[in-house]
């Protein structure tokens, strides 16, 4: 993902979500509603967190340092699992909260315009902020499916965004069916029914968030198009015959670690091989641009070694993924 379709698309949510926050909570003055109250906490929450993603990529840019030799790429990973947290307390468990006491405590809506106006107001503005992630997304999401770029993206800024906006939107929809019910047959029960279903629907969407951010923050893998790109590079049939085993890291949503061990010709000397790796080398970052770090350990391919078993520990010399 590409650094400024990520924060062109945070900055539309978070310009959409503070004017929907002020508005719904004007509503909740006038009308007492509950919906609206757990809505402008969710925007609010909405707020902050977008406000969060842009932090967590400006500290992500800070250059390496003896401490932190690989540099703060995860910086963007640990922010992002930051706002899953916030989706969950501040917005999921409010709303529930909220919802709960109007159950047992309802009372009539108040100036039904009002929230009903800034619902249809809230809708209109998310819808442009939706629209925007979901251009941004199409641009680097490649052929994969909705489902399937929320769980394989290593970029957390998009994702984050495009869920957060669908909850929004789904949220609001439940909203507006809250009010509406509460309106027409003149009991706030279900404007607290509405706002429960709020409080759901935002505590599933931070599960999920949650816990993809924390496949990437254990620390995940290329992704197959690129490992089979790497692959491809290594070995030119020459210098290098053969890939006995590889793994890859990525650091940050654009930076991968390589580290794998080839194979050489018996003969060559330390020159050839040198020479060897820093081709290698130049190679898999030709395939592969993110893969800023690199480490090549050549050694001579043994069919023997190989026979024992796959485990890169156990064969030095043998094949192993």
């Amino acid at each position: 993902m590409s650094a400024s379709g990520g924060t062109k698309a945070i900055v539309a949510a978070l310009a959409a979500n503070l004017a929907i926050a002020v508005a719904k909570f004007v509503a909740f003055l006038f009308s007492g509603s509950s919906s609206m109250l757990a809505e402008s906490v969710h925007s609010l929450a909405d707020s902050g967190n977008q406000g969060l993603l842009l932090v967590g990529g400006k500290k992500a840019q800070r250059e390496a340092t003896p401490q932190h030799p690989f540099g703060y790429g995860r910086e963007r990973y640990i922010y992002a699992f930051l706002v899953s947290i916030v989706l969950f307390s501040v917005g999921g468990m409010f709303a529930i909260y909220e919802g709960y006491e109007k159950i047992h405590d309802p009372h009539e809506i108040e100036a039904w315009y009002w929230p009903v106006g800034v619902l249809v107001f809230a809708i209109i503005a998310e819808t442009f902020s939706f629209r925007t992630a979901i251009k941004e997304s199409n641009q680097v999401r490649g052929n994969l499916s909705w489902k399937e770029f929320v769980r394989r993206a290593k970029a957390p800024e998009l994702p984050v965004v495009l869920l957060e906006d669908l909850g929004a939107l789904v949220g609001l929809i439940l909203a507006l069916v809250g009010v509406s019910l509460a309106l027409a047959t003149g009991n706030g029960v279900w404007d607290g029914i509405g706002t429960l279903c709020i409080g759901v629907l935002l505590i599933v969407i931070a599960i999920v968030l949650a816990a993809e951010t924390k496949s990437l923050l254990l620390g995940e893998a290329a992704g197959v198009d690129e490992v089979k790109k790497i692959e491809d590079a290594v070995v030119d049939g020459t210098t290098v015959t053969r890939l006995i085993h590889m793994r890859t890291l990525h650091l940050g949503p654009e930076e991968l670690l390589v580290a794998a061990k080839i194979a050489v010709r018996h003969d060559d000397t330390a020159g050839d091989v040198a020479s060897a790796i820093n081709a290698a080398e130049e190679r898999i970052r030709a395939a592969v641009p993110i893969a800023r770090v690199i480490y090549l350990e050549p050694d001579v391919y043994s069919e023997a070694a190989a026979a024992n078993g796959s485990d890169p520990k156990k064969t030095p010399g043998g094949a192993g993924h």
